[in-house]
């Protein structure tokens, strides 16, 4: 018979033996391999390159990363449902572009981002209405989108850029609260209230519910349509807020804002863990996917390494996530 130290040693052992089991089977991977792979970097980074550790450094890193993580907070919406917005970098210049139209013609500053706001958010509603009532594919639909919003764009600046923002519109952009620049306040603004939205909201549950099983989410009585609809429209009016950002950084509404933003907003969004196939994704980890995707251009930048093979890395980075994330799927 075994005493009871005996029989503690024992329990902590086979504790431990589950323990790296499961890091093994990438349960643990899963959760923390985000936050191993950035700390990893960091400090190759900081071998590599002396003004990596610098503070403005960082503060660089995360202004350059705010407005991917705006778009990344609302495609994280759309692609747990299994579904994808390939519109949102067009979506990001034509509010820009509507806003700075609205500033020229009429000066009312107020007006003018809730009109910015209003226009982003009604591509994303016409994005849900074309994949839920002419049952259009979710590549489909915003790819036309995405062509739809661009050629506006162009079409009411005849290709020419905005310039000459007023003050109160550039302090989204380029100012300070507290020390802390803007656009990385309103990124920790809307990291929160996707969060709660995805985590405590009818909106959150159903986002999963359809990209788990849509068939048995529709037989358990939820008007799924409905919300695929309030989804993108989500996702529209944070493209809205990024190209309002970003006219604000740059003083300037262009109509080629954000071309290919899309790309890194999606790779931000995998990154992070969010699921191509749908049911799975959390705010928190899109963030960190879209701080590995700043540092790793900063650090990139730094190491003077040429942008047509930073593309490169991205696409790697990119493969490499989606890869992790399949095979952790076979593996449960």
């Amino acid at each position: 018979m075994l005493d009871k130290s005996q029989k503690q040693v024992m329990a902590k052992e086979q504790k431990t033996s589950v323990g790296i089991m499961k890091f093994i089977t990438g349960e643990y991977l899963q959760k923390f391999g985000i936050l191993l792979a950035l700390l990893i970097m960091c400090i190759a980074l900081s071998i590599m390159s002396p003004y990596f550790l610098k503070v403005s450094n960082f503060v660089n890193i995360l202004l350059q990363s705010s407005i991917n993580a705006i778009l990344a907070f609302g495609l994280t919406f759309v692609i747990i449902t299994g579904g994808i917005d390939l519109s949102v970098g067009s979506v990001l210049a034509l509010a820009g572009v509507v806003m700075g139209v609205v500033l020229q013609n009429q000066g009312n500053v107020v007006i003018a981002i809730f009109l910015g706001l209003i226009v982003g958010a009604l591509c994303g509603f016409g994005n849900g209405v074309l994949i839920t009532k002419l049952n259009l594919p979710p590549f489909i639909a915003t790819l036309g989108m995405m062509s739809i919003a661009r050629g506006l764009a162009l079409v009411i600046t005849k290709g020419y850029p905005i310039s000459g923002l007023p003050p109160a519109v550039r302090f989204l952009g380029a100012d300070k609260l507290v020390g802390i620049p803007v656009p990385v306040l309103l990124v920790i603004i809307l990291f929160v209230i996707s969060h709660i939205i995805l985590s405590n909201t009818k909106i959150g549950r159903y986002d999963f519910a359809i990209g788990g099983n849509e068939e048995a989410t529709k037989l358990s009585g939820v008007n799924v349509n409905k919300y695929k609809i309030i989804i993108y429209t989500i996702s529209g009016l944070f493209a809205g807020i990024a190209g309002i950002v970003l006219a604000a950084r740059v003083n300037s509404a262009l109509a080629i804002a954000g071309m290919g933003y899309e790309l890194d907003a999606i790779a931000a969004s995998v990154i992070g863990g969010v699921s191509l196939m749908g049911g799975e994704g959390s705010a928190p980890g899109t963030l960190l996917g879209a701080v590995v995707m700043g540092v790793l251009r900063n650090g990139l930048n730094l190491l003077n390494v040429s942008t047509f093979w930073q593309q490169v890395v991205i696409g790697v980075v990119v493969i490499a996530a989606v890869s992790l994330d399949q095979l952790q799927k076979k593996r449960r």
